[in-house]
C-alpha cells in the first residue's frame, strides 16, 4: 500500500544554480549532496515537511545521452513542465518576499477558489504555484 510521497524530481539546467535558488532565494535546506557514480544527487526539502523532498536533477550523462538531455533542457526551460505548488501561510506576504530575492513571479498573487495563488519560474524555467490555501471548512 502507498502510505504517501517522498521524492519528486525537478529537472534543471545547472545544479549549482538550481542550489543557489532553492536554497538561497526560496529557503528550502539540503538533506542530501553526495556523487555516487558520477551523479550528483541534490535534494532539498522544507523542515515543516521533512518526509518530502525535491531531487535537482540535471539531464546529462550518464543518467541519459546528450541527445536526450538536450530536449529535455529545451523543454524545462520552456516553462510548460509544471512540477508543482509550494505551500504557504500567507502569499501575498511570501511573494513580497521572493521577489526581494530576485524570483521571477509571471503572476501576482490572485484569489481563486482554492486559496490565494501566484506563480513563479526557477532560473531553469521550471514554473511553480506558491499556494495559500483556503482554510478547510467543516
Amino acid at each position: 500500500m502507498i502510505t504517501g510521497m517522498c521524492l519528486v524530481c525537478v529537472r534543471v539546467r545547472d545544479q549549482r544554480e538550481a542550489y543557489d535558488f532553492y536554497v538561497g532565494k526560496l529557503g528550502l535546506k539540503v538533506t542530501t549532496d553526495v556523487e555516487h557514480d558520477g551523479i550528483r544527487y541534490l535534494l532539498v526539502g522544507s523542515p515543516e515537511q521533512p518526509e518530502l523532498s525535491l531531487m535537482l536533477v540535471a539531464p546529462a550523462p550518464p543518467m541519459t545521452d546528450e541527445a536526450t538531455a538536450e530536449k529535455i533542457r529545451a523543454l524545462v526551460s520552456t516553462g510548460v513542465l509544471g512540477p508543482g505548488a509550494f505551500r504557504t501561510d500567507d502569499c501575498r506576504a511570501t511573494y513580497e518576499e521572493l521577489k526581494a530575492k530576485g524570483v521571477e513571479f509571471i503572476e501576482e498573487p490572485e484569489e481563486r477558489f482554492y486559496g490565494i495563488d501566484a506563480a513563479f519560474r526557477d532560473p531553469s524555467g521550471n514554473h511553480w504555484r506558491l499556494t495559500q490555501p483556503k482554510p478547510v471548512e467543516f
